[in-house]
């Protein structure tokens, strides 16, 4: 029996492939730790057979968008002054190869099959958490929190945090029906309740802000679109005056308070203090990619001490873009600061140009959800992670021609719990 290409590499056909391929990879994402090679051989193993499948469809010209891999060039370019090349060399050959399989996903891939395959790779790690999970003391917050079958609570709020979106788009702004609903409520409902128990206020602050957006964003596009980039600019304004009357009021405070935290951040603003003091000592280019956290090195290991981090590794500066100047320094940070950008402003462009562009409105939300962990999490720069994943699948789709990611969708209207015009 022969099966068509495009079972595996066209975006309007390749939904149960997809499903699978992105399930896994999700899985994957959250305990390859803890499984090893074994797991991340299995991520491979889902993407790049795509290229000899269809190497023209897989890959594309991606030379042209230089914007998407400058920073991966810098970071493999980094073993050349890093402090630890060895650590560097294997780290950014992961990355390199990461955000390939980010792309391949990105021009084989609907956002269709990218949502139901996200619902149902949550849905396998929660119950994995739950399931062989364990509650973690810690002596910063000086409480015991749920971590699942993670090292720390907010890698668990992060895909309960990703469900819950994912759950959002499929319901009201995909509108599918029957099967795909229900495992919409599934997961729903196991998301939420990991959100709970994992108390992650970086989780709670950025899911609920990103669905707040996204609703005040559906409500705008509404309107004719000559107004619309009025309204924006307006609801932006209306935004920053709102949340400086709420600083000056002592807003912060009593938003910290209600997550148990203090004007620290536990710990945090110590750390960020910390990595700026690390960021002098190499400020162009920085200390390479990946060689700061090393074993043996002794500001690394001041920090994991004075943190309780006993493992001695799997720790970062709680802010991407310190984490960026420590290791890849000035050039570093504005080339990631592009990519997320470029992203951010690329999808939310198209969408005020086409309100019916539900590719454009859904990587928005993703894009805006990492921008708002950017502050305090780490979350795009290591391969096999989740963030770091849809950050460039979010950027392939602009690096695509239109026509090659939805071509399933074009004869329905994108209605994000709207009325058409």
């Amino acid at each position: 029996m022969k099966i068509a290409k495009a079972y595996f590499v066209s975006p309007d056909r390749s939904t149960g492939y997809g499903v699978v391929a992105i399930s896994i990879s999700f899985f994957v994402f959250a305990y390859s730790t803890r499984f090893g090679q074994v797991s991340i051989l299995a991520f491979y193993a889902v993407w790049f057979p795509l290229i000899l499948v269809d190497y023209r469809q897989s890959l594309g010209n991606y030379l042209k968008f230089h914007w998407i891999i400058g920073f991966a060039v810098l970071a493999c370019l980094s073993v050349f002054w890093s402090a630890a090349p060895g650590a560097t060399a294997r780290a950014c050959l992961q990355y390199a190869s990461h955000i390939v399989c980010a792309l391949i996903a990105a021009r084989t891939m609907s956002v269709r099959t990218l949502t139901i395959g996200a619902l149902g790779g949550v849905s396998l790690v929660v119950l994995y958490s739950l399931a062989f999970g364990q509650y973690s003391y810690d002596p910063l917050d000086n409480e015991y929190t749920f971590v699942g079958a993670f090292a720390s609570k907010n890698q668990l709020g992060f895909y309960a945090s990703l469900g819950i979106y994912f759950a959002f788009i499929l319901v009201f702004v995909l509108r599918e029906r029957g099967v795909w609903r229900i495992l919409a409520g599934i997961c729903t409902m196991l998301s939420g309740y990991a959100l709970l128990v994992s108390h992650s206020a970086t989780s709670i602050i950025s899911i609920a802000g990103t669905l707040g957006v996204m609703t005040g964003l559906g409500v705008i596009l509404l309107f004719a679109p000559h107004a619309r980039k009025g309204l924006l600019l307006f609801g932006i304004v209306v935004g920053f005056g709102v949340a400086l009357i709420g600083l000056n009021a002592g807003g912060l405070n009593l938003l910290l308070g209600a997550f148990g935290k203090n004007t620290t951040l536990t710990g945090r603003t110590y750390l960020w203090q910390q990595g700026l003091l690390a960021w002098h000592q190499a400020p162009l280019l920085g200390v390479g990619y990946y060689a700061y956290w090393v074993q043996g090195f002794a500001d690394a290991e001041r920090l994991w001490q004075e943190f309780y981090i006993t493992a001695r590794t799997g720790f970062h500066f709680h802010n991407t873009y310190i984490e960026t100047l420590v290791e890849l320094g000035v050039v570093g940070l504005v080339l990631i600061s592009t990519i997320i950008l470029r992203v951010l402003l690329g999808h939310l462009t198209k969408l005020l140009d086409d309100r019916n562009d539900r590719t454009s409105y859904i990587m928005f939300g993703i894009s805006m959800l990492l921008v708002v962990r950017s502050f305090f999490e780490v979350d795009v720069l290591n391969a096999y992670q989740v963030g770091s994943f849809l950050l460039y699948y979010a950027a392939g789709l602009l690096a695509t021609p239109q026509r090659a990611n939805l071509p399933a969708y074009r004869a329905m209207r994108f209605r994000p719990g709207m009325r058409q015009a």
